[in-house]
């Protein structure tokens, strides 16, 4: 029942001897007879030089002509083309720019080496000035023989039941061939609004590097996380040695940090055995990915009540949140609920699904929302700092305060751009196999906001002001004072020895 005329099916980035492989098992369009000479349905390779993930070669619906079928571009860009002839029952292989070492043959890799067999009649070419040869009257290729610019690969295509089915595979033959690849479907019949016809299709997708399945991005990923669930683990343990020896200026939300690093630390164990299973089955288990989820999701909670909270100033300064602290927390829970619901839905399904694309706009715009949320706190103790801090007498620590919560909010606003601005820009500006880069930033936020907010006696968050001190000191002179003369008292009216 699919519609769109253009499916963005999956972007892996590849090594040198990664491979491709794409089995369209089922494909029934119910299509009306037309008199297009060119196909208008087919698949599209492309290769991005950065690591972006969005495909320039796909046209946007609010832009794109109805005329206009990516199909039909003889673009300059590192393309291939899979144009499938349904009337001839055939697909033509059409690559453009420098592609000598992209090796495309039909059917799928064997798992194991087997014997040589027989060719298989439905890899054929054809010279480009006569294309009207069908596969029957051309010889076989080897895949090596597809470099020539003046050649033609033709693919079989199968027809049972009224519907289609083919396969291929690609070898990523050297390292000049190496990056990022979108593979796209299209139906250009369904560029018209208004006259979408449904089809179905049913394609199976696997992509493999040298080192095992994982994109070219996240092959560091599960050692990365791994080193970093041990620092987090460190720091929880660190800061816990720091609670327990001052005790005196420990408050609840210090505690509330430790569980933050502790759950942060479990997550990423988590989400490192996720990506190390993959890499070597080509899938995760369903049980380690229900964990991290649950992990991610108490993680991604805990984080943003805590940033909220010191924000506040809760425990250190206050016991009582205000009612706008109050209401800030109860749009950030249920929004992280629904952020962590959308991640969660993004994992789990493929990049070809109808209703991918929305659930990634709305985890982005969720997620965008908190990170927002979460500085007003910071905002409002600032102001409240500045006004109190010339009218209540107590300028010195107020100065103080409102100097680390300029810090602090600061460093909010860098978390937020180096965990999402500077992710996405390190998408388009570094090569595709640095872009997790990034990730450091979490554990370089943790270990400055546990050095800021320290259950220290010389931090000014947990300062006495100097008046109140004097005012204690006042009187603890004045009692005893007292307490001396009601003595002399005792002593004038009752003997020595009585009074010992």
């Amino acid at each position: 029942g699919e519609k769109r005329a253009d499916i963005p099916l999956n972007s892996f980035g590849f090594y040198a001897n990664g491979s491709l492989e794409v089995d369209l098992s089922l494909l029934r369009l119910g299509l009306q007879e037309t008199e297009e000479k060119t196909p208008l349905v087919g698949f599209s390779l492309t290769r991005v030089r950065s690591g972006i993930t969005k495909d320039p070669f796909l046209p946007t619906p609010q832009t794109r002509d109805p005329q206009d079928c990516p199909l039909r571009k003889n673009s300059s860009n590192l393309l291939v083309l899979f144009l499938i002839d349904t009337k001839d029952l055939r697909v033509q292989v059409r690559k453009y720019g420098e592609q000598k070492q992209l090796f495309i043959s039909p059917g799928l890799l064997p798992d194991v080496p087997s014997e040589s067999g027989p060719p298989k009649p439905e890899l054929t070419v054809t010279p480009k000035v006569d294309s009207g040869l069908g596969p029957a009257d051309a010889g076989t290729l080897s895949p090596q023989g597809l470099s020539g610019k003046d050649k033609e690969l033709v693919l079989g295509l199968g027809h049972l039941n009224n519907s289609y089915n083919f396969s291929f595979h690609v070898v990523i033959g050297s390292r000049a061939e190496e990056g990022q690849y979108n593979l796209n479907f299209h139906n250009c019949y369904n560029s018209k609004p208004g006259r979408e016809q449904p089809f179905d299709i049913t394609v199976m997708i696997r992509e493999k590097n040298p080192e095992g399945f994982l994109s070219a991005a996240e092959i560091p990923l599960f050692k990365l996380y791994m080193v970093m669930s041990a620092c987090f683990l460190a720091a929880g343990i660190f800061w816990v040695s720091v609670l327990c020896k001052n005790t005196y200026n420990v408050f609840k939300i210090h505690w509330l940090m430790a569980a933050l690093a502790f759950t942060k630390s479990i997550s990423l164990l988590f989400h490192s055995i996720n990506y190390y299973v993959i890499n070597s089955q080509g899938h995760p288990i369903e049980g380690l990915a229900v964990m991290h989820y649950v992990t991610h999701l108490l993680k991604g909670a805990l984080l943003f009540i805590t940033i909220a909270l010191i924000g506040s100033g809760w425990a250190f300064v206050k016991y009582v949140l205000s009612d706008k602290e109050k209401k800030i927390f109860g749009i950030v829970i249920p929004l992280q609920v629904l952020a962590n619901v959308a991640y969660i839905i993004i994992e789990s399904r493929e990049e070809g699904a109808s209703d991918y694309m929305l659930w990634k706009e709305i985890l982005f715009l969720v997620d965008l929302i908190c990170c927002g949320a979460i500085l007003f706190p910071v905002v409002w103790s600032i102001r409240h700092l500045q006004d109190a801090s010339g009218t209540d007498g107590k300028v010195a620590v107020n100065l103080a305060k409102l100097k680390l919560f300029r810090h602090y909010y600061v460093m909010v606003i860098c978390y937020i751009y180096f965990t999402r601005i500077i992710a996405i820009l390190l998408q388009v500006a570094v090569p595709f196999q640095w872009q997790w880069l990034y990730q450091g930033s979490t554990l370089a936020f943790f270990v400055l906001t546990g050095y800021k907010f320290q259950p220290a006696g010389n931090n000014p968050y947990l300062q006495l002001p100097q008046e109140d001190e004097e005012d204690m000191q006042m009187e603890q002179i004045i009692t005893d004072s007292g307490f001396r003369e009601g003595l002399s008292k005792v002593n004038k009216t009752a003997s020595g020895r009585e009074l010992l």
